[in-house]
């Protein structure tokens, strides 16, 4: 009776060192004698020691800072830039068989891809068009990794460091644009001004009495300050005509 319960005992206690949890954001890839055997779902599973070996992985997506790298744009301008790389592990088989350390490995293929993509754009490119470099860079590093059982979601171009030479130059740059932007504008109205006045003087013109009109708002609009003084200009077909009456 002794060794029956004894039995009982050394069996249940194999059997709780037998049992491993699989969480709700893990997949367990199972091994048995050293092959592939199957994927293991959320929950308690047993695993027969040393026939058999379970190792889980974290099916959550991964953000994964990528350092600085330094690069060279293809207008040969020197720059450094970091990123970061959203993935997760759609199949765990391949994540565990196919790469020793696949977090690593993403990495690495970042930053190179990173470095090569930055040598295909002009400074320009790279400063105007961010987003379109950070799908450029995922679809290089997706199409790399799918045999590794990992999926890119996104890429994101944090930050692009230049030299203070390249700032100072990019400043003035933008002054001068900026100027240019300005005369344009100035010039515009300018334009429209003269435009406007020249209008403004056909319509006088061809309205009876509307100039005298206007020459009399004028006289009126300055006499108003008291430390003016107006000297006005008779036309000459009138002195011309009070000459005639003179005469007569």
């Amino acid at each position: 009776m002794d060794f029956l319960v004894f039995i009982l005992i050394v069996v249940g206690l194999i059997i709780l060192g037998s049992l491993r949890q699989v969480n709700q954001y893990q997949r367990g890839v199972k091994f048995l004698m050293g092959r592939y055997h199957l994927t293991v779902q959320p929950g308690w599973r047993i695993v027969i020691p040393v026939f058999q070996q379970m190792l889980k992985v974290d099916v959550r997506t991964k953000a994964v800072d990528v350092p600085d790298q330094e690069a060279v744009t293809k207008d040969n301008v020197s720059c450094e830039i970091n990123a970061v790389i959203y993935f997760r592990v759609v199949d765990v088989a391949k994540a565990v068989i196919e790469v020793e350390n696949f977090h690593y490995a993403v990495t690495q293929l970042a930053q190179t891809t990173m470095r090569n993509v930055v040598g295909e754009v002009t400074l320009d490119e790279l400063l105007s068009k961010r987003d379109v470099i950070s799908n450029r860079i995922r679809e290089i590093v997706d199409a790399t990794v799918d045999k590794w059982g990992l999926e890119v979601d996104n890429v994101e171009l944090k930050d692009i460091k230049l030299p203070p030479d390249m700032k100072r130059t990019i400043a003035k740059q933008a002054e001068a644009e900026r100027e240019r932007r300005a005369v344009i504008i100035q010039s515009e109205g300018e334009v429209i001004a003269a435009d406007n006045m020249a209008k403004a003087a056909n319509m006088l013109s061809a309205a009876p009495g509307a100039l005298h009109l206007r020459t009399l708002q004028s006289i009126n609009d300055i006499s108003s300050d008291a430390s003016n003084t107006i000297v006005f200009a008779v036309p000459v077909e009138v002195l011309r005509a009070i000459e005639g009456f003179a005469k007569k």
